[in-house]
């Protein structure tokens, strides 16, 4: 991936358009991929290994402080298998602190699901009307369901729009 990621809406032919409504947040980021004929997941395993140091140690810190309230341990965004393709990826799997929801080679829908709140993260490959070049935009959206979720959101929305991109340009580097 190359080029700034940069701050779009969620594209209304992805399958994560959907879950908009009632939304507690929601953000979306598109760039262009260098591999304009990867998958939707490969895109997705470039950018979660290609994942900053920092934004792991900020993750490894979550986890930490998340586990005095009973919140689960989700690990670091580049915990990934290095060895296993993405062809190899069932629904249902894992892929690193998420799971995978549905897969095609266009969008990928991966998220976590828990009583407190639900994650969905799409990557959605389309092509540019404008440019004609293939555009990757990584959505987010979460529901929450209860005081917790509303609370763990807390510091996680102003981060979530500084590590989002991040995640990109790091993968732009990988």
């Amino acid at each position: 991936m190359h080029a700034k990621p940069l701050e779009t809406t969620i594209p209304a032919a992805s399958a994560l358009a959907a879950s908009l409504p009632g939304a507690y947040f929601h953000d979306a980021w598109a760039i262009a991929p260098l591999d304009s004929g990867a998958s939707a997941l490969d895109l997705f395993l470039k950018a979660a290994a290609g994942t900053p140091r920092w934004v792991n140690r900020l993750m490894t810190l979550r986890n930490r402080v998340v586990s005095l309230l009973g919140l689960k341990n989700l690990g670091t965004l580049s915990m990934l298998d290095p060895a296993k393709p993405a062809s190899a990826y069932q629904v249902g799997d894992r892929v690193g602190i998420f799971t995978l929801f549905a897969n095609t080679p266009d969008e990928v829908l991966l998220g976590d699901k828990d009583k407190h709140l639900d994650v969905i993260l799409s990557v959605y490959k389309t092509v540019d009307a404008g440019s004609g070049k293939v555009l990757a935009t990584v959505s987010t959206v979460v529901h929450v369901h209860n005081w917790l979720g509303r609370l763990y959101m807390l510091p996680v929305t102003p981060m979530h729009r500084i590590i989002a991109p991040a995640v990109l340009r790091g993968a732009a580097r990988a």
